[in-house]
This record gives structure tokens, sequence and C-alpha cells, in this order.
């Protein structure tokens, strides 16, 4: 039997606008998985950037870029991060450095953002924020492709 037919016009405009809300909902939150970011801190970061681990499935990467950043410095984080994460070869993090003390200080994190360009467990390129009241970030898409290319190129040596 018909849910709708047991109820008036306004309870069924109720439910209408209910699974409306579920269904933008579901898609919005598909939305957000198939570009969410993915974090290391101090208790992963050897094993999914230096570790051997992080190497054992090299058909997904050869290139993995770690960006160093600050919440209070989101607006200058790096934005295209989701383009680099979907090149060949390349995995991309992000590690919130306020969460990640040992990090900022075995790595000399002094600026956020800091851009670190790692292959096989062996960090080849820092980018870092100059000093200053902006601290934007050090480099865009197109120069951190170049730096990326230069990494593979470099390493096989």
């Amino acid at each position: 039997m018909n849910v709708f037919m047991n109820c008036n016009k306004e309870d069924n405009m109720k439910k209408i606008l209910v699974i409306i809300f579920l269904l933008v909902n579901i898609f919005a939150s598909a939305q957000n998985q198939r570009h969410s970011l993915n974090w290391v801190s101090d208790k992963t970061f050897d094993e999914k950037v230096t570790g051997y681990s992080a190497y054992d499935d090299h058909d997904d990467h050869d290139v993995i870029v770690v960006e160093f950043y600050a919440e209070f410095n989101k607006d200058n984080a790096f934005k295209d991060w989701a383009k680099i994460d979907k090149l060949d070869g390349v995995k991309y993090y992000r590690c919130n450095i306020s969460n990640s003390p040992k990090l900022k200080k075995n790595l000399k994190i002094r600026m956020a953002p800091t851009i670190l360009l790692y292959i096989r467990g062996d960090a080849y390129i820092k980018f870092t924020a100059k000093a200053g009241l902006d601290l934007k970030c050090p480099i865009d898409y197109d120069k951190l492709v170049k730096a990326i290319e230069v990494v593979k190129i470099e390493s096989q040596y």
C-alpha cells in the first residue's frame, strides 16, 4: 500500500522534503569522500612517507608530496592538492604541524606552509614560506609539477 495515501498533503510535502534533504546530503558526502585530503602525523609519517611500506605498492606512486600546514594559516595552504594527487606516480599528504611536534622539530619546519618532496623515503626538495606577515604558499601548481618531474629524473641516478 502506498505510504502517501493515508497522509494529508502537508504530511506528504514534509516527507518529500526529508527525502530530498537526505539525497542531497548523501550526494554531498560522496563528493567530499572523492576529494578527501590524506593526512599524516607523528604517528603515521614513517609508515606513509619515509618507511619501506610507503613504497611497497610502487605502481601507485614514486613521489610523495607532504605539505606541512597550520590551521591559523589555512588560507595560504596549497590549493591544488587534489590535482597533484591525481598525477601519475604522485601521492599528496598534509600534516598539521600543531598536532605533530616531533615532525616539526625533526624536519626543522619553521614556517607553514612548507612543502617537501620525497622519493623512496628521501626528501629531495623543500619549499618554505618566507618569513613575514603573509606566510603565502611558497609554490604554485605549475612549479610543483616541474619540481616533481625533476625529482623523478634526478632520483633515477
